[in-house]
């Protein structure tokens, strides 16, 4: 396959979160080495954790500048090694080595193991989106299932992820609060078939919360919004309960009454999508890569509602960040 000298690649200058911190450049395209494949990308979406990322207050700062971006989808043009030569002229899902640079460019180099060829029935945007939210919901659902929770709950339930929740929660038939700010949010998950839905903005709101918590039996919440929600979700549970913290997207501190640990036999966990596969392949890992590829693109499909080429990044950033429960904005080489 033919591939240029250069192309067009999206720079992060500065760890600030402005806009004016981000430019396209002309950047030499990456050859790959031993054990990596080069793929020409179709689309990058920007998720949650891309922002922190801009901000630096994301788990992995990489020196300036650098190319943004944690996954994608594209074709492998070309490869570093044998095995690689056998994904040439393939469509995959890339996740970005957290070393190297990311997915808003043209071209990236990624390590075999990042690469998941796709299935004949996703598309390139859902690819895009096959690797941060679904094995997150996957790898998060799998906590339920091992902890053999009667009944679990959720932020941000309006997500593209906490859409995923709510499916896989409905397959295994574990009962699933969901938390919403918004009235419209709660509208549109009691449309999707959600039973249980709560609004953070009503009043009564921490009192709903508890009756639910304590007459299902949730054990196990996935906040994904942090600030004061992470103690309003520990207040509402019974004795012995657990929220595992997986984002902020309030920005803030997760706020805490300390009596929940001593008295209740409460706890706090945190979870990142990296340490899950980096803890090695173990039977969870290769439960997550036999169902979640297969689930994509139809029980966990990623609503999208603009696609910018890489030259309108900075527009693109702006609009991921003012509301996200509408759907993935993605970067596409134009």
């Amino acid at each position: 396959m033919s591939i240029p000298d250069t192309m067009r690649a999206v720079v992060l200058s500065a760890y600030d979160g402005r806009p004016e911190s981000l430019k396209v450049e002309e950047r030499p395209v990456p050859r790959p080495g031993p054990g990596e494949v080069l793929v020409r990308l179709a689309a990058a979406p920007i998720n949650p954790s891309d922002l922190m990322f801009l901000r630096g207050t994301y788990g992995v700062k990489k020196p300036l500048p650098a190319v943004p971006g944690f996954e994608g989808s594209g074709m492998v043009v070309a490869a570093g090694g044998v095995a690689g030569k056998l994904l040439v002229g393939r469509r995959v899902a890339c996740g970005a080595s957290m070393q190297g640079d990311g997915t808003w460019a043209e071209y990236i180099r990624v390590p075999l193991g990042q690469c998941l060829p796709l299935r004949a029935h996703l598309s390139d945007e859902q690819g895009a989106t096959l690797f941060v939210n679904p094995f997150t919901a996957w790898a998060l659902m799998d906590l339920a299932r091992q902890g053999k929770h009667r009944a679990v709950a959720q932020t941000a339930a309006a997500s593209a992820l906490g859409r995923m929740l709510l499916k896989l929660a409905a397959r295994e038939r574990i009962p699933l609060v969901n938390v919403v700010r918004r009235k419209e949010n709660a509208e549109l998950l009691r449309g999707l078939g959600a039973e249980h839905v709560v609004d953070s903005s009503e009043p009564g709101f921490e009192e709903r919360l508890r009756e639910l918590f304590h007459r299902l039996g949730v054990t196990l919440a996935f906040d994904a919004v942090a600030g004061p929600m992470t103690g309003h979700l520990l207040a509402a549970m019974p004795p012995g309960g657990c929220v595992t913290v997986y984002g902020a997207l309030s920005e803030e501190e997760s706020r805490i009454p300390p009596g929940a640990f001593i008295f209740e036999r409460k706890r706090v966990e945190g979870f990142w999508l990296s340490d899950f596969f980096l803890s090695g392949f173990g039977p969870k890992q290769l439960r997550a890569l036999m169902n979640v590829p297969a689930l994509v693109g139809r029980e966990m499909e990623t609503p999208v509602r603009a696609r910018l080429e890489l030259t309108k990044a900075r527009e693109a950033v702006k609009l991921a960040a003012e509301e996200m429960t509408s759907g993935k904005v993605l970067l596409v080489p134009g």
